[in-house]
This record gives structure tokens, C-alpha cells and sequence, in this order.
């Protein structure tokens, strides 16, 4: 579980990176201001996760199954929140506005509080 955490947490951190700077050159110029914060809230939990995602893998044990839930929320709910912003902006760019993923915004958000929730709850 350690090495998938951490794995997770330099994929995002790399991937955030990139799709930061993909998004603030090449898409600053078709992107209303709008759509610009959006995509950016994305890249910020996204980044945000990462490292949250990294200290957990080197501090955790990941032994009993709140910890491990821990772990998944936040990998899931990252991926969920952050990648389901960027197809909504970039489909909403093209016309052809991906609609099917508005639901899943909320949906990974949800996953963000859980993992935050059963991480202090881990604690006790």
C-alpha cells in the first residue's frame, strides 16, 4: 500500500506540474476567466494532494483498514475532482461540453473529505 501511495503522490505531483503549465500558457489564450479559475482549482487540490499523498506514505503504516481507506479516498477523490475539472473545461472550449462529468466533481470533493475525516480519525 506504501509503494502505491507514493506512487500516487509523484504521479500527481509530476502530472500536476504539467497540466498547470499546459493550462496557464496554452490554454490561458482560449480560456475564459472562468473556466481559467476553475481549471486552476484543479491543479491547486490536485498539487495539495500530492503532498498530502507523499507525507502519508512516508508516516503511515497502512496496517489497519482506516488508514488504508485513508489512502484510497484521497487517491480516488484526487483523480475524480481534479481530472473531471480539466475534461469540463477543455470539452467546454471545443463546444461539445463533456456533461457527464459535473457529477463527478462533487463526487471526488466527497471523497476529499472522507480521507480527510477518517484520517483524524485514524489518529485516535
Amino acid at each position: 500500500m506504501k509503494t502505491i501511495v507514493l506512487i500516487a503522490a509523484t504521479f500527481y505531483g509530476a502530472s500536476g506540474i504539467i497540466v498547470g503549465a499546459f493550462g496557464a500558457h496554452a490554454l490561458k489564450k482560449i480560456f475564459s476567466d472562468d473556466l481559467q479559475k476553475s481549471f486552476e482549482t484543479g491543479v491547486k487540490y490536485q498539487l495539495y494532494h500530492a503532498i498530502v499523498l507523499l507525507i502519508l506514505g512516508f508516516e503511515l503504516s497502512f496496517v489497519t483498514d482506516v488508514q488504508k481507506s485513508v489512502a484510497w479516498c484521497f487517491i480516488i477523490g484526487t483523480f475524480l475532482f481534479s481530472f473531471s475539472i480539466y475534461g469540463l473545461c477543455i470539452s467546454s472550449v471545443k463546444g461539445k461540453k463533456l456533461r457527464f462529468l459535473g457529477p463527478i466533481t462533487p463526487l471526488g470533493g466527497l471523497l476529499l473529505v472522507v480521507a480527510w475525516i477518517l484520517l483524524g480519525i485514524s489518529f485516535s
